[in-house]
């Protein structure tokens, strides 16, 4: 058990910033890793022999492991040091990264990039809880905005970097420069120092918790129940807008395939690097001027995020496009520190990574691992993508529902 102590708190912020440089950093090379074959998918599609849907696999193929490995990790922290489990994550998608630069057929390539997602289950489950652990949670919320910036920088880099590396040397180059740098980060993550579960809560806690008894609290935990409905529903949005709108954009608006997919790169990181970051110090400057301000703030934001989304599929001229994307990136983004944190304060310590594995199996299993092929489903059945991609606002709209019902009705949760 945690018994809180004096220096407890003093113990607990030694070595933080360190932790935080360290697990931001590879937050950054995560989605590097992560966005490095769509940039090239058409250079390894011909080098492989592969067709169009077959690129798409390995994709689904990373989420699927990612998310059910995720669950794995959270009840593995309870039984080893939680550092060494990040380690071994980032060293394994570091390799995996690498190893698909062997890949002569499709088979080895689709394993090599199903590792992926293993190692990268291992790190998104346990560094959130990590984290948390350093700050008292009034911090908690600014810490974890910092961590999530890397997510838009970081998938931004991807194409970047994987685009000009292949375009310059082939695909096979961009995996290996891009994954081998990911064991550097290996290396520092068994350098933190992991200050413990609970340093900072008020009350004693169990040191290991089942699955099942984790599931049977969770469930019961309604500041969790909306974080996460919420989430997902966001998520299902925000995995459609980024498979589909590319598309559309050359569809419906006459733009070539480079200049849309530019187009909604752009937006991304741009909309995604300032959202989170004003997301974030927004939801704390609403502290103590309403009850569940992190479910407020995430609620208010989505819905000009719902409102631009919907925009940008009828306004005519590009300009216009380019706006309406932009502010749908920017308020989506909002929450993403917020809600993260609320995941992190509403549970006690020993359930954290129960907590934040089973939300990543939430949302991607029924987020963002199902809505680019039910928007294409809907696109063949219509013979028009139009009322697939009106999904997106609306499920954006969902989440504003979902965490605007939470924000109203909840009482001010109690400390963990």
């Amino acid at each position: 058990m945690t018994d809180p102590n004096p220096t407890a708190p003093r113990k607990a912020l030694e070595g933080a910033g360190f932790a935080v440089a360290v697990l931001t950093a590879m937050n950054l090379l995560n989605y590097i890793d992560r966005f490095v074959p769509s940039a090239v998918k058409d250079l390894f599609k011909v080098d492989l022999g592969l067709t169009d849907a077959e690129t798409s696999l390995p994709l689904t193929a990373f989420v699927f492991v990612y998310m059910i490995a995720s669950p794995i990790f959270g009840s593995l922290s309870n039984k080893w040091p939680r550092k060494q489990l990040i380690a071994f994550g980032v060293a394994l998608w570091s390799i995996a990264t690498a190893a698909a630069a062997l890949a002569g057929d499709f088979w080895t390539f689709l394993f090599a990039r199903a590792l992926v997602g293993v190692g990268e289950a291992a790190y998104a489950t346990l560094a959130p809880p990590l984290i948390s652990d350093y700050f008292p949670p009034e911090r908690r919320n600014r810490v974890l905005t910092f961590f999530y910036v890397a997510i838009p920088v970081g998938a931004a880099l991807g194409f970047v970097l994987g685009g000009f590396i292949g375009s310059h040397w082939g695909w096979r180059a961009a995996f290996l420069i891009c994954g081998l740098p990911g064991l550097l980060a290996a290396f520092a993550a068994l350098a933190i120092r992991d200050p413990g579960s609970g340093g900072w809560e008020v009350v004693k806690d169990t040191v290991s918790v089942s699955w099942p008894d984790a599931l049977k609290v969770l469930r019961k935990n309604q500041s969790y129940v909306f974080a996460v409905a919420g989430y997902t529903a966001v998520t299902w949005a925000a995995g459609g807008m980024a498979d589909w709108f590319p598309a559309y954009l050359e569809r419906y608006r006459g733009m070539s395939l480079a200049a849309a997919g530019s187009l909604v790169g752009t937006v991304t990181v741009a909309g995604g690097l300032l959202g989170t970051g004003l997301g974030g110090w927004l939801a704390d400057k609403l502290v103590g001027r309403t009850k569940n301000p992190y479910l407020a703030l995430a609620s208010v934001s989505m819905v000009p995020a719902a409102a631009c989304a919907g925009l940008a599929l009828v306004v005519p001229d590009g300009p216009a496009v380019a706006a309406c994307m932009f502010g749908a990136q920017f308020f989506l983004w909002f929450y993403n520190g917020p809600i993260n944190s609320l995941i992190a304060n509403s549970v006690r310590p020993s359930l954290r990574a129960h907590a934040f594995a089973l939300s990543i199996l939430c949302i991607h299993l029924l987020g963002d691992a199902i809505s680019p092929p039910i928007i294409g489903v809907i696109s063949d059945e219509a013979g028009n993508l139009i009322p697939g991609v009106a999904l997106i606002p609306t499920f954006m709209a969902i989440g504003a529902l979902i965490w605007g019902i939470g924000w109203r009705r909840l009482p001010e949760p109690a400390a963990a």
